[in-house]
């Protein structure tokens, strides 16, 4: 005759398993039940979310409203959400479509150079950390390092000696002088870096079996791997650039050259300031690294999120 059967034991949650309002699993050790019902807190995260998210919206509504009002009046009373639909109008969209003078040459000078900087921004500085996390040389962590330091230099302690040069060699006013100074950036080389140790040095070994050259490996294997680090890369210089306002400020000297943060503080002088212009023109310069930031948004948090954990 059979023994019967022991009965199972029923879980017992002991008090080391009950720690800052968590429960823990006693059918998963390791994890924890949250005390909430998963379906309330998914709902309350999702709130929270939305009110940051609606927070972060409420001044982008407010520069747009403020397109459709006088502009000494917003100078006046400021920005505000409050608004007597009266008096709104489409006199500033108007002024930007038919008189507004050197201003899309402007939003035409700023896209050309934020493109194209941004392109050689991010191939010269992959290229740059590629050599860094792949190849082994004499000064290796010596190179780093300094880029490391040159990231904790601010840019104004450089500015002054690197005006000095561009005047001396006859590069003012131009726009190469604002490009090629930056093309190794010392944040996104380390960026790209930490994202090249992750990638399996054997898929390399891998292309030079089947006679691959180094370029060949750089240019058909680590940049397509490396799609998410270069959208993350792209959003974040096309903001740096677009917004750049102090070197091309000291470097330019034609209207006709003027980038777009240029042109619009120049509509602000002694004589006369045109507040129209340069309230619409602002909300317009907001539209590239908006539709920026559309393009690459699927790539952008999986890119942020794999450059700081490699390595």
């Amino acid at each position: 005759m059979s023994a019967p059967a022991s009965p199972t034991p029923i879980p017992v949650a002991t008090p080391e398993a009950v720690a800052g309002g968590r429960r823990q699993d006693p059918r998963r050790p390791g994890r924890t039940r949250h005390p909430l019902p998963r379906g309330l807190f998914a709902a309350v995260q999702t709130s929270f979310l939305v009110l940051i998210g609606l927070l972060v919206l409420v001044p982008l509504a407010a520069i747009f409203l403020g397109t459709f009002q006088d502009g000494g009046q917003i100078i006046r009373n400021g920005l505000s959400l409050d608004l007597d639909f009266s008096v709104l109008s489409l006199d500033n969209y108007v002024l930007l479509f038919t008189d507004s003078g050197p201003y899309f040459r402007w939003f035409a000078n700023s896209v050309v150079l934020t493109a194209v900087q941004v392109v050689l921004t991010l191939l010269v500085s992959s290229f740059v950390a590629y050599g860094f996390a792949m190849y082994e040389f004499r000064g290796k962590n010596a190179w780093f390092i300094s880029v490391l330091l040159l990231m904790t230099v601010p840019f104004e302690i450089m500015m002054l000696p690197l005006f000095v040069l561009v005047n001396d060699v006859g590069l003012a006013d131009s726009y190469g002088v604002i490009v090629v100074p930056f093309l190794a950036a010392s944040v996104t080389i380390f960026f790209f870096r930490q994202y090249f140790l992750g990638i399996p040095r054997e898929l390399l070994e891998a292309g030079r079996v089947d006679g691959v050259t180094e370029f060949g490996i750089f240019f058909r294997i680590v940049l397509p791997i490396a799609r998410p680090a270069l959208a993350a890369m792209a959003i974040l210089n096309g903001m740096v650039i677009w917004n750049n306002f102090l070197w091309p400020l000291l470097v330019l000297r034609s209207s006709e050259k003027f980038t777009l943060p240029i042109g619009l503080n120049t509509l602000l002088t002694p004589y006369g300031n045109n507040y129209e212009l340069l309230i619409i023109g602002s909300f317009f310069s907001l539209l590239p690294v908006l539709v920026l930031f559309l393009l690459f948004q699927r790539f952008f948090v999986a890119g942020m999120t794999a450059g700081a954990l490699k390595g």
